[in-house]
């Protein structure tokens, strides 16, 4: 007899909840369905009525928790702990955005309570269900790089925050919860990390030239396993909205990830030549996400996934808070 689809409860509908909301209208209904949506600001509720009328929306955070098997949570940072063991005590799965919080020492204590209990969780770094990753890893195994000595990082914006995030500059561009170190760097520290192995830090830097404002540049040393790892990072450093590079370099080449998505090799005349299926963020993001969402249901249903752990995310977000206090 199949098993029933997962019913996914969603708290927060900015830009990561509408993204991910999608997605699930999107998919497979016998695999996971929507429950409904619960957000605080009245005016994001009424953008959910009149952009996807369809979607039911609910009352209460308490009451999505109710309705759900796994809740998403898409709120801002400080708020996810909360929301988590509320759904844990009434025995829900999570999937959470990243960072996991802000408080470091309230983080590792929701790991070790989760682990405890036996919990199912895990946070929504994509990357985990990234097909350039998956592209860099086979060239990687096809000895394309040889054994791999490096990895160089680097992050750069025009503004932050990025266009389509001014509505939640308030705390996304203020130091208690936002800055792109947390937001865009923990992206690429996770996969370091899911990669190569632990973090360890070893020297860092952080401007702050804004005056309540959150960081404008860092410089970033440390490993992932025994391989030296360099993460630089700015806003005013590029002309474009959002710009990454995530290099690792060995004795017969290198391999990159450029801009979320696309999986590049480097030629002997030094240029960069593309996976022949490369495909841009915009339309590489709803296939990830629609892996990302296969396995939320098999997390919430006990099966075998690789999402980030509860683990993993506590493990970055150590690394990028002890960056942000400069």
């Amino acid at each position: 007899m199949a098993s029933a689809p997962v019913r996914l409860g969603i708290i927060g509908y900015g830009i990561m909840g509408e993204r991910l909301l999608r997605a699930a209208l999107d998919h497979d209904p016998a695999v996971l369905t929507v429950a409904g949506v619960w957000d605080p600001s009245a005016p994001a509720m009424a953008r959910l009525k009149a952009e996807l009328p369809q979607v039911v929306q609910i009352e209460s955070a308490a009451a999505v928790i109710e309705a759900c098997d796994c809740l998403y949570i898409a709120s801002p940072p400080a708020s996810h702990l909360a929301y988590a063991r509320d759904a844990f005590a009434r025995g829900r799965a999570v999937f959470c955005e990243k960072p996991l919080a802000v408080d470091v020492a309230d983080a590792e204590a929701f790991v070790g309570e989760a682990a405890k209990s036996g919990a199912r969780a895990g946070i929504n770094f994509p990357f985990a269900s990234s097909f350039a990753v998956d592209q860099l890893r086979a060239w990687m195994k096809d000895g394309v790089t040889g054994e791999v000595q490096r990895i160089d990082i680097e992050i750069g914006f025009a503004a932050w925050p990025r266009p389509w995030q001014v509505d939640a500059a308030s705390w996304l561009d203020a130091r208690a919860q936002g800055g792109f170190t947390r937001e865009v760097g923990s992206h690429f520290l996770f996969l370091a990390r899911r990669l190569f192995g632990p973090l360890t830090l070893q020297s860092h830097s952080v401007a702050y030239p804004e005056a309540g404002k959150s960081e404008r540049s860092i410089a970033v040393t440390l490993t992932a396993g025994s391989l030296p790892v360099t993460l630089s990072g700015g806003v005013g450093i590029t002309d474009k909205p959002d710009h990454n590079l995530f290099r690792i370099s060995g004795p017969q080449g290198a391999i990159r990830l450029r801009d979320w998505s696309v999986a590049e090799k480097q030629a002997p005349d030094g240029s960069w030549q593309q996976a022949p299926d490369a495909l841009p963020n915009e339309k590489m993001r709803p296939l990830v996400l629609q892996r990302q969402l296969d396995k939320v249901a098999a997390l919430t249903r006990g099966g075998i996934q690789d999402l980030a752990t509860l683990a993993e995310a506590a493990e970055v977000q150590r690394v990028v808070e002890v960056i942000l206090k400069g």
